[in-house]
């Protein structure tokens, strides 16, 4: 019989989720993936935080079973190796889980001097952190019991990246696999539970100054008021937790409130998404789908709530208006070469929309094109390869928009090649070019300009 692996893996929303598996390494990934248990899919990331080898498989697959009947203190203070708490938390007065547990430790332990699988887990462990079939079902019903309400009894925080749409903006919406990037830049939540039965919130921006805050009234389990310094945003806040409401109708059944702080990592007009790491870190909070909020919400491909979710870059498709993600591998050799310039103004992504949905025709061709150009840019092992591709990718984008490229309109004397990112008329280009081309944007009045390596987080 094969060996195996007792572990517990803390979710991103703080709950535990207890397991055993004959390969961890594959199993985390799997977990990390979205392809664990339902348990943890829905709150991820999650971290490995305990490990226990046993000799053999049934011993682990007992011990799982074991802890998932404990506490939530019992199992921390397995975690922490706290042997006084783990045998005052027991649930047995006369310590027959103790006992079983030092019993089982020390037949995994004999003849195993590596005593780090029965320690919290090391930072080779933690290294899964950024990585994303559920199990036996008695496990998937055993965790339940570990959901938390967005009631805490802590503060809690959570983080988002930010993402750039390198192929198949537009037809990305009808079915195109396209190439996104998330960026070091994102945006992070605080959560601090209070007792006070309001919503008091605080947006924070790149250097910390409040750029909005305001106090929502909870009254009958939904807001009620709102002391209003920016209508705009609050009320598109209101819209928000209506939607949350929606998908969760437990939000707001408290007597207490929280205090909310929300912090950008880049200026808001970038367009780096201020809007969907916003929605993918409340729906984190909430536990609930970042895409049905952002449907419910801001509407759009989703492909920027992917990129707030991965730490690498993806392709990214709608198939029957289910998203798809796939984490890959694109680190070009040349990325000394790429640079995003901000083109000192934010696109409205909804009027890009509507712009597209009025003029596309038969999309069949197009979206095959950019298919195949996202494929072979993906694949490219050099720069020449590179930038002709994103010029072919240029062209099929302005013929089916009907609108001039940006480097027709303003680059047409740079030496090198441009393309749009997302919403074509603002926010960042790509450029690549075999000189920095830093000097030339600035003498035109673009400031902005960010090597690759320094914008995409890889």
């Amino acid at each position: 019989m094969p060996k195996g692996f007792l572990y517990i893996l803390e979710c991103f929303d703080g709950t535990f989720y207890t397991g055993s598996t004959i390969d961890l390494d594959k199993r985390l990934h799997e977990h990390q993936n979205g392809r664990g248990a339902n348990h943890t899919k829905k709150r991820l990331p999650v971290k490995l935080v305990y490990v226990q080898e046993f000799s053999r498989i049934d011993d682990a697959f007992y011990r799982e079973k074991q802890i998932q009947g404990w506490s939530r203190k019992k199992k921390q203070a397995l975690i922490e190796n706290n042997f006084d708490n783990l045998k005052k938390y027991s649930e047995c007065m006369n310590d027959s889980h103790y006992k079983e547990w030092l019993r089982l430790r020390s037949a995994t332990e004999q003849g195993n001097k590596n005593e780090a699988n029965q320690q919290p887990v090391t930072e080779r462990s933690r290294n899964h952190d950024n990585e994303k079939n559920s199990m036996h079902s008695a496990a998937k019903n055993n965790n339940k019991e570990e959901t938390i309400q967005p009631v805490t009894e802590r503060s809690r925080s959570y983080h988002s990246n930010g993402k750039l749409l390198l192929t198949g903006e537009y037809v990305v919406l009808d079915g195109a696999v396209s190439l996104a990037i998330p960026t070091k830049y994102g945006q992070s939540l605080e959560i601090e539970a209070i007792s006070e039965p309001k919503l008091i919130w605080k947006s924070l921006d790149e250097n910390k100054a409040i750029w909005f805050e305001t106090i929502f009234e909870i009254a009958n389990n939904k807001i009620s008021d709102a002391v209003r310094n920016d209508n705009n945003v609050s009320e598109r806040l209101i819209q928000i937790f209506n939607a949350v409401k929606q998908l969760n109708p437990n939000f707001l059944n408290t007597n207490n409130g929280f205090k909310i702080t929300t912090t950008l990592d880049f200026p808001r007009h970038w367009g780096l998404g201020t809007s969907s790491t916003l929605i993918n870190n409340i729906a984190q909070w909430i536990n609930i789908d970042a895409y049905k909020l952002l449907e419910n919400t801001f509407g759009g491909s989703g492909y920027d709530i992917a990129c707030a979710q991965h730490n690498t870059p993806i392709t990214y498709q709608l198939e029957n208006g289910n998203p798809r993600v796939t984490p890959i591998d694109f680190n070009p050799s040349f990325k000394d070469n790429l640079y995003f310039v901000y083109l000192n103004k934010k696109q409205n992504s909804r009027d890009g929309i509507k712009h597209y949905n009025a003029h596309k025709g038969n999309l069949k061709p197009v979206i095959e094109d950019i298919n195949n150009i996202t494929s072979q840019l993906i694949a490219s092992s050099s720069l020449e390869v590179f930038e002709a591709l994103i010029t072919q990718h240029e062209t099929i984008i302005s013929k089916l928009t009907k609108q001039k490229t940006v480097k027709e309109v303003f680059f047409n004397d740079f030496k090198g090649s441009i393309k749009s990112l997302g919403a074509w008329g603002g926010d960042f280009i790509l450029a690549s070019s075999k000189e920095n081309p830093t000097s030339y944007f600035n003498q035109k009045g673009f400031e902005t300009v960010i090597r690759y390596t320094d914008m995409v987080l890889n």
